[in-house]
């Protein structure tokens, strides 16, 4: 959302030869004015055009009407750094076409275009000369407001030079590429054209409200400042941080995790938004990465955000309370990283034990880089902070429980020095030795915890204007010894909790708990699945080990034998693969930089000075106190520094009418929100199926597997949810699946309708009562809803019972009178029931019951009638009362409502002769 609509256009004083004169004298001999500017374009398509003395990149919006040029100088010598010029001016089509031409015909060689791309993410250079990476293909994973979320998909990298070679095998120049790029950016990083992921969206939303009203203290480039400590590309771009419009030309990617899906409920649809965000602080493989640096930073430091939005309007806006006033947006945010203390385990190459031992390296009495870190949590999201510690207690051989003790001795010195109000709410908790416990339940140990979470903490609720947003005050910092397998099972079931909050905040249900094994819970399930699993393989390269199923007890012995290959593939890659991770991981970040006569990267012994302050220089600028270890600022409540700051700018007729009129915020001068052409792209999209939302992961999508014909198998239709790691393929894999998400196994087909087919085909033998014949179409009509569920391979024993009866019911040897006016006395089980049901669908007798809805219909065969419509998908069995039964206008009803249940699901299915009479034979 930054302006730079008013800075004037950037120079260089160099000759007329150089590229800033080139492109204007370009323009003027062409005639061009200026094109008026806008105050925000942004850029979404990149196309690479060089010479033999510079590159161009053309950047273009979406609809591919604004245009600008970036100028890259390739003369410059290995030494010296990046030379970028751009006018910041915008051309039209006609002439960005012109330029182009011209810059074709006066430079020498010509103008070749190198590629197109969506992204640039910045330069890197190694030994010789620069690299500019440029992300290619990129697909949307999700979408926030009208905007996207892109993965990354694929990237390349373009040499800033005019005499480019390829390396030779063996230089040094050869290995650093190949270093780098063992950094494979096509996995879990992902950006956002107009979306900053870095922070928060309570952050998001704050910044641009108060920046609304008048209300922020910070000039406007640092409020809407990124969180530096996600931006993974940070170091390819600090070549070009002193460049005014980086961010205009540039893309921020975070690294972590990002999933998104749909629930519905009465026709509500609800995102629920999954973001993980990695830090680059103090990042790096498992064994190589324990414990704090002396910068407060902590390994493995995930930022987990859990967002939960009501889809009636696209944008964040609101129609009536205006600027980013929309109030069907909700977040709470979860922390995890490890151990804020000064510990390691054995590194040693291609020799590691399964757990090797813990040594704690540093003894501080005063805490000082756990001080920091924890004086960070509060800058970050308020006070108070709670801290789960998931780690042993009691171990035969202390390993995980003497750090345990350290670490409580270091929350302990800590909040000495804290407000009362504002102290470390520390909770240690042995889960492991829980889970292997009769006595004890994690769950619900959890639950209680996640509860008192949300009681404290609060969470993030939009509202139209800032008395009714709700601020997420504090976080909740969960740890175990790796931060992978107990954590994201407990910050799950914390998850689960808010989710509660949430949709009951949305108004969508009315009490803030959720059952486990619903919809909605199997969802965010595997969604957290999905997270745990993808952190788990950037930092300890293999998957959880230990899932939600696990701490459930949830299929034992089929969880125990995953839970063993995944630790075998762990300790795999910790063992022969964690030490080129390392050096690919400081390298991409710039923990590494080459210079000659420093030992090379792969050379080094240890990497421990290149994340710590080994000179000491930081104690020269910054001396923390032993005891004030916090910022007074950090601990104050920020709705109420908001609302406090709110009323001081009132003026008394605004107070005055206040209760009666709500003001509509209008967005702050510069600003500009093109959700709409974002969101739905023209020229792109031929049909709103094309859409993502109709893609997305749902609790109502199916995929339906069919058989080959050779097998001879019924047809049968399968629910799942299409997920970007894993889709079913084959009939073998969906033989587990009966619901959106796999939960239980589905009920074995019964052999009992089998044998009531074969008898009723007896009985009917015996009477030679041939059914009528029915035209295809009118078969498909009757079993479709039950195709389409397959409901032989998924009765319930409630089903078998409600079928058992209907059977009966139409085999008792009852007389009832057809018509109203009628004394003809037909026995029901002379008579089939197609027979039946053409009878009383004739066109003469439809004016009998043109008020069927109005008819008396005893509470019995109402509730019995509710009762089986709410079975979604399946044409309802109405079961007649005794006294119904002698009713014909009753009976009239009956039809009315199947010839409705009917006319609801008639479709085009493929039913098999066999299918039909056993469907027939059971009175569907």
């Amino acid at each position: 959302m930054e302006d730079y609509g008013n800075k004037p256009p950037q120079t260089n004083d160099r000759d007329t030869d150089k590229p800033v004169d080139r492109v204007a004298k370009l323009k003027m001999t062409n005639g061009f004015q200026k094109t008026k500017k806008f105050p925000k374009l942004v850029m979404v398509k990149y196309t690479i055009y060089s010479t033999n003395e510079r590159i161009y990149i053309v950047g273009s919006n979406n609809r591919e009407t604004m245009f600008r040029i970036l100028e890259i100088d390739m003369t410059t010598s290995a030494t010296e750094e990046l030379n970028i010029i751009e006018e910041n001016v915008f051309f039209t089509r006609l002439e960005i076409i012109a330029i182009l031409s011209d810059l074709e015909e006066n430079s020498e060689g010509g103008l070749t275009k190198k590629l197109s791309g969506i992204g640039l993410l910045g330069f890197i250079r190694f030994t010789s000369y620069y690299y500019l990476c440029v992300i290619t293909e990129a697909s949307i994973i999700g979408v926030l407001g009208g905007r996207n979320i892109y993965h990354v998909d694929n990237t390349a990298l373009v040499p800033v030079t005019n005499n480019y070679r390829k390396p030779d095998r063996n230089s040094e120049e050869a290995r650093f590429l190949h270093t780098f790029q063992s950094i494979d950016l096509t996995r879990t990083f992902y950006f956002s054209h107009t979306y900053d992921l870095t922070n928060t969206m309570q952050k998001n939303f704050m910044s641009n409200k108060k920046e609304a009203q008048g209300l922020n203290e910070e000039s406007f480039n640092e409020t809407f400042v990124r969180n530096e400590m996600f931006v993974w590309n940070s170091w390819l771009l600090n070549p070009i941080k002193e460049f005014d419009n980086v961010y205009d030309w540039f893309q921020i990617i975070i690294h972590g995790f990002v999933d998104q899906a749909k629930i519905s409920v009465f026709s509500r649809q609800v995102y629920i938004t999954l973001i993980a965000r990695r830090s680059h602080h103090f990042a790096g493989a498992r064994f190589f990465k324990r414990g704090v640096n002396d910068q407060g930073n902590v390994a493995n430091e995930v930022e987990t955000e859990q967002i939960v939005s009501d889809m009636l309007t696209t944008p964040f806006h609101d129609p009536s309370a205006g600027f980013y006033n929309n109030p069907n947006y909700t977040s709470y945010v979860q922390h995890r990283g490890s151990i804020p203390l000064y510990w390691s385990q054995e590194t040693s190459p291609n020799l590691r034990l399964a757990k090797p031992p813990i040594y704690i390296n540093l003894m501080d009495p005063f805490y000082t880089s756990s001080a920091v870190h924890f004086d960070d949590l509060f800058h970050r999201y308020g006070s108070p902070i709670m801290i789960l510690n998931l780690v042993k207690q009691r171990e035969k051989s202390a390993r995980e429980s003497k750090l345990s003790r350290e670490f409580e001795n270091c929350i302990e010195y800590l909040n000495k020095f804290l407000p009362v109000k504002n102290k470390l709410q520390y909770m240690a908790w042995d889960m492991s030795r829980a889970s292997k416990s009769h006595g004890q339940d994690v769950v619900e140990f959890l639950e209680k915890y996640a509860e008192k979470c949300l009681r404290v903490t609060g969470f993030f609720h939009n509202g139209r204007t800032l008395q009714e947003t709700k601020l997420q005050e504090g976080i909740c910092r969960t740890n175990c010894i790796d931060c992978l397998d107990r954590t994201n099972a407990a910050q799950f079931v914390i998850g689960k909790r808010a989710l509660a909050y949430q949709l009951c905040s949305l108004g969508v249900i009315e009490d803030n708990y959720l059952e486990y094994d619903s919809d909605v819970v199997n969802i965010l399930t595997e969604m957290f699945h999905d997270h745990g699993d993808t952190i788990a393989l950037q930092y300890g390269g293999s998957h959880l080990v230990n899932t939600m199923e696990t701490y459930r007890k949830l299929n034992h012995w089929s969880s125990h034998s995953r839970d063993m290959i995944e630790s075998i593939k762990r300790f795999y890659s910790n063992s022969f693969m964690d030490a080129q991770r390392q050096e690919a991981i400081n390298l991409f970040l710039g923990n590494y930089i080459w210079e000659k006569g420093v030992p090379v990267l792969w050379n080094l012994d240890t990497d421990f000075y290149l994340h710590n302050d080994y000179w000491g220089n930081n104690l020269m600028t910054c001396k923390p106190s032993y005891t004030h270890w916090f910022n007074d600022r950090y601990l104050k409540n920020r709705k109420e520094l908001v609302l406090k700051k709110l009323e001081d700018t009132k003026s008394p007729d605004i107070v005055k009418w206040e209760s009666l009129i709500r003001k509509k915020v209008e967005p702050y001068p510069g600003c500009v929100d093109n959700y709409f052409n974002e969101h739905y792209p023209p020229g792109e999209i031929v049909s709103l199926k094309d859409v993502f939302e109709f893609k997305m992961i749902s609790t109502l999508k199916a995929l339906e597997v069919i058989p080959q014909p050779e097998e001879k198998e019924r047809r049968r239709s399968v629910y799942s949810f299409t997920s970007p790691t894993k889709e079913v393929t084959s009939a073998k894999e969906s033989d587990n699946i009966s619901s959106p998400f796999k939960t239980r196994k589905p009920q074995p087909a019964s052999q009992k309708y089998k044998m009531l087919y074969e008898k009723n085909k007896e009985e009917e033998e015996v009477k030679d009562v041939k059914p009528r014949s029915l035209d295809c179409e009118t078969q498909f009509s009757r079993l479709q809803a039950m195709r389409v569920k397959n409901y032989f391979e998924r009765l319930t024993n409630s089903l078998e019972m409600e079928l058992g009866k209907a059977q009966r019911m139409f085999k008792e040897e009852r007389k009832l009178p057809l018509f109203e006016n009628s004394s003809q006395k037909i026995e029901l089980n002379a008579l089939n029931e197609d027979y039946l049901y053409e009878e009383f669908n004739l066109e003469d007798e439809k004016a009998a019951y043109t008020d069927d809805l109005k008819l008396e219909v005893t509470a019995a065969d109402k509730a019995i009638y509710e009762t089986n419509t709410n079975i979604n998908g399946f044409i309802p069995l109405i079961e007649l009362s005794s006294d119904t039964v002698e009713n014909a206008e009753s009976i009239r009803q009956l039809v009315n409502i199947r010839s409705y249940q009917e006319t609801c699901y008639r479709d085009t299915f493929s039913v098999s002769e066999e299918d039909y009479q056993m469907y027939s034979s059971i009175g569907v």
